[in-house]
């Protein structure tokens, strides 16, 4: 009976003779998020039908058929004219039955041999990720190349360097951008060994007991550009820890670019003048004409809670599940495809944004203060053997002194007041009272000395190399 159809053409449906719940369908239906992974699933099977006809499971000509209904099916996503029916509950199924509609179901049917959709998700979803998480790395090495290069051509601007939003010490420019290309760099780098670690191959572990023919399960890992399999075919179906391991990373990440927003938004602010992004990355406001808003990085500050919203979601979805493969594991992709896709579009904003803002390299410059080299002043003394300690003490009464005055700033002392405070200064305070002699003076490595930073970059570049 026609009734019946829809139950049978199901992967599962045998067992099954009742309808299910529209909603249930609905609810249970994966299709509209998972069909991004059409080319790792159609890949898979590729790969998989070899490894069956490699064991006399399939013959040549039917493997053939296979792969030319294949390429039809791949080039049918490609071009938009992939046609979804009823039962396409995700991307598995949803080409499966179109490939029995190419190649007819007495051949397509053998397909499936040995495979469960636990181990051909799994596979799919590590290829998908593995492909992506590449694709990112391509981008993330642009932004860091663009912050790297930004900071070599303008190593000689000066600013100030904060500690808790209050101006601390004199530092570069290139030295603030080097701090943000060193967390991406670390992002970079341990994105490399998510990727590794996920390069692994579930394939051939079958629904959770692993595979009845006994197919080569490193024929089709090194088919699929797999460093290994995994060696417990209860783990293979089951383990999720890439994707939260990816998750997690994307958090982190974009808790640095976070970071990075914020610190622009300020300096694009009215009070710090220090940046003025370009028109393209910013906006205007619908009632005062004179504002110009940084929409961008608040954009890129606000979508970092998405993704750690993402992690927090699937942490809760998987904290309890028992072993092996159960559905909740479907929760997966959603979380994981959303935080990707952000990611990836931050990548390339935080990279269009500083490779496009302008600097007032005199604002910068202007906003440095004399207080800000107390420090310096404390260090005058400790080159003339003076424990720190009691010179920090000294430095801060120059300070005092200097704001019960109401003096520009400690420079502005006497020397006779310098030495009212310690007999131990002379002439030569006064040198002390320099920016550019303040950064320079900090050439240990990591240092705000040009040497320093141009060291850094090239660090930097090395790392990414």
């Amino acid at each position: 009976m026609s009734e019946s159809k829809p139950a049978e053409l199901k992967l599962w449906g045998g067992r099954f003779t009742g309808a299910t719940d529209p909603l249930m369908n609905l609810y249970n239906a994966s299709l509209p998020y998972d069909q991004k992974m059409y080319k790792s699933d159609i890949f898979g099977t590729k790969v998989y039908t070899a490894g069956l006809q490699k064991i006399g499971l399939l013959t040549e000509d039917e493997l053939a058929k296979i792969h030319e209904g294949l390429a039809v099916i791949e080039k049918e996503w490609e071009e938009g004219k992939f046609i979804e029916k009823d039962g396409d509950e995700d991307i598995h199924t949803a080409n499966e039955r179109r490939l029995g509609e190419i190649i007819g179901r007495d051949i397509s049917g053998k397909v499936h041999t040995g495979r469960s959709r636990n181990d051909q998700v799994a596979t799919d979803m590590r290829l998908h990720v593995r492909s992506t998480l590449n694709e990112l790395s391509t981008f993330l090495a642009t932004l860091i190349d663009t912050i790297l290069k930004r900071a070599e051509q303008e190593i000689e601007v000066l600013m100030p360097g904060y500690t808790h939003l209050q101006k601390a010490q004199p530092i570069r420019w290139a030295h603030w951008l080097s701090m943000y290309a060193t967390y991406f760099t670390e992002d970079y780098k341990r994105l490399q060994q998510i990727i590794a670690r996920l390069n692994v191959s579930p394939l051939g572990a079958g629904a959770l007991a692993g595979h009845p023919y006994g197919i080569d399960r490193e024929y089709l890992a090194a088919e699929l550009g797999f460093d290994g399999v995994i060696g417990n075919s209860l783990t293979a179906v089951s383990d999720r820890d890439f994707v939260v391991e990816t998750l997690f990373w994307s958090t982190l990440f974009m808790n640095h670019i976070s970071r990075f927003s914020e610190d622009l938004i300020i300096y694009s602010s009215g009070e710090f003048g220090f940046i003025k992004l370009a028109d393209a990355y910013s906006t205007g406001s619908s009632l005062m004409p004179q504002k110009k808003n940084p929409d961008s990085l608040e954009l890129l500050r606000g979508k970092s809670g998405r993704v750690f919203g993402s992690l927090s979601g699937f942490l809760m979805s998987i904290k309890s599940i028992p072993s092996t493969y159960n559905k909740d594991m479907q929760e997966d992709k959603e979380p994981l495809f959303d935080a990707l896709t952000t990611v990836e579009h931050s990548i390339l904003i935080a990279t269009g944004v500083i490779s496009t803002l302008s600097i007032n390299a005199i604002k910068m410059r202007d906003a440095l203060t004399m207080d800000m080299l107390a420090t310096d002043l404390a260090d005058y003394l400790v080159r003339k053997g003076v424990p720190f300690r009691e010179t920090h003490h000294i430095s801060g009464s120059c300070v005092k002194l200097a704001e019960d005055l109401k003096l520009s700033g400690i420079d502005q002392l006497t020397l006779e007041q310098f030495k009212g405070i310690d007999e131990r200064f002379n002439e030569d305070v006064f040198e002390t009272f320099d920016f550019e002699t303040s950064v320079e003076r900090r050439t240990a490595t990591g240092g705000t000395a040009k040497s320093a930073v141009l060291k850094q970059l090239e660090n930097l570049k090395t790392q990414l190399k």
